[in-house]
């Protein structure tokens, strides 16, 4: 996920991690990937200013694996992705004929419209836009067929906004599907086990024991008002 700015206290978005400084220089690196008959090519920008927006994750390939194995349909519906990085998941959604917005703080959002560019053909429905956790989730609709996400919990902080953009964006009949590393020293596990479930029935979907990876499949608990 991309990186805000360094004040603390200046606005909620800022719980978000910062690794300026940590190199000199940026660098890109393309890797290619196939699934569900697509040859992607996903460049990654590792340098200071991305952090760990920079790369693709385990979680990612895991959730692209479980889309190709489990034949997940994406056509003609309306999806969002959240905290994209690279763009990988929800390009992968598109591709297969989701109506799909890519999402993450502005920072990330160049290196995800470069892969957009090298990946989607036209007529393929995609966009990027950005979305900050709990500041600005009510700007887009309220009524997504599916939400994705691919190692985007990892920072407690941030889990109360995570779930209250969960809840807006996930449509009354919406599906929710997550994919985390379940890392037990950032709350991960805390996060699916007692947050989650309390407004979306949960269901573990998949677990991947090689790389610590976790599919979850959420629905909302309560009939969703207008």
């Amino acid at each position: 996920m991309a990186v805000p700015g360094p004040d603390p206290e200046s606005e909620p978005e800022s719980v978000f991690p910062r690794e300026l400084g940590l190199f000199a220089d940026s660098y890109p690196e393309r890797s290619r990937f196939c699934f569900c008959g697509h040859a992607l090519s996903i460049t990654q920008n590792f340098g200071s200013s991305l952090g760990v927006a920079a790369r693709v994750w385990d979680a990612a390939l895991s959730l692209c694996n479980y889309f190709e194995k489990q034949n997940v349909d994406f056509r003609g519906k309306k999806v969002i992705e959240l905290g994209a990085g690279t763009g990988l998941v929800g390009i992968l959604a598109a591709l297969q004929g989701g109506d799909v917005t890519i999402t993450d703080l502005p920072l990330a959002l160049e290196q995800i419209q470069g892969n957009v560019q090298a990946n989607v053909l036209p007529g393929v429905r995609a966009q990027v836009r950005a979305l900050s956790w709990g500041v600005d989730q009510h700007v887009f609709p309220g009524d997504y067929d599916l939400v994705l996400g691919a190692d985007i919990v990892y920072l407690e902080p941030t889990f109360p906004l995570l779930l209250g953009t969960l809840q807006h964006l996930c449509g009354p009949q919406g599906t929710i599907y997550l994919a985390a590393k379940m890392r037990q020293e950032h709350g991960t596990q805390s996060f699916f086990q007692h947050l989650l479930p309390q407004y979306f029935h949960l269901e573990l979907a998949q677990r991947d024991e090689n790389v610590n990876v976790n599919i979850y499949r959420a629905r909302h608990r309560k009939p969703k008002s207008a």
